[in-house]
């Protein structure tokens, strides 16, 4: 069973470039009222998180609830990210997976079978072309979706929807001030959720190829 599900992928690449939000580690969020922002304002706060971002490795947890199971179904694993455009993800047994994505050339590999899927994304969902919008200050919000964005305290929370339908529903990703992220939330149009935990996030550690290997 794979966590991360590859629809011509579309899930890939959003997770992706979402998970690069940089200085990682679970938080608690304050109990105070939420305040709405602007969509820029809260893009523009995603973007100052990138700032002097080079490369970045975390652990993980993810929750799986699938719509049609009532078991949550809970495992570990790893990201690494290094600009422009690679991003590695590696889930642990008892469901072992490894994702890697180089700009909008995307590779899945799952070891326990020994078996190999190599997907080419559109122009559009290239991992660089994110990058690129994050590099200067946000004027306009990314095509292709709907942003809202509220505070809490020193707390912001993004909720991001296609307006294509596709196999992603919405997303919300909520971080600090200061570009450390608390959490990230997939739902899916199959009423499948996934909620991302991050932890021991260590930034600008000098990446090379070989921690990019997907075999």
């Amino acid at each position: 069973m794979i966590f991360l599900k590859v629809r011509g992928g579309e899930i890939a690449v959003v997770f992706a470039t979402l998970l690069i939000a940089l200085s990682i580690f679970l938080t608690t969020v304050p109990a105070v009222s939420a305040r709405q922002i602007s969509p820029l304002q809260g893009m523009e706060l995603l973007r100052r998180s990138f700032s002097g971002l080079t490369d970045f490795t975390a652990e993980i947890t993810q929750e799986k609830q699938i719509s049609l199971l009532k078991k949550k179904i809970v495992v570990n694993g790893i990201v690494r990210f290094k600009k422009p455009d690679v991003f590695y993800m590696e889930l642990f047994p008892p469901y072992p997976s490894r994702i890697l994505l180089r700009d909008n050339a995307l590779s899945l590999f799952l070891p326990a079978e020994n078996v190999r899927n190599n997907i080419i994304l559109s122009p559009g969902q290239s991992l660089r072309r994110w990058f690129a919008y994050l590099d200067g200050p946000a004027t306009s919000l990314p095509d292709g979706v709907e942003v809202r964005a509220e505070t809490r305290d020193n707390m912001t929370t993004l909720q991001i929807t296609p307006r294509q339908k596709g196999a992603v529903k919405e997303l919300r990703l909520t971080f600090l001030e200061n570009g450390n992220l608390s959490r990230l939330v997939i739902e899916e149009e199959n009423r499948d959720r996934t909620v991302l935990n991050f932890r021991s996030m260590r930034r600008n550690v000098g990446l090379t190829e070989k921690d990019f290997r997907l075999e």
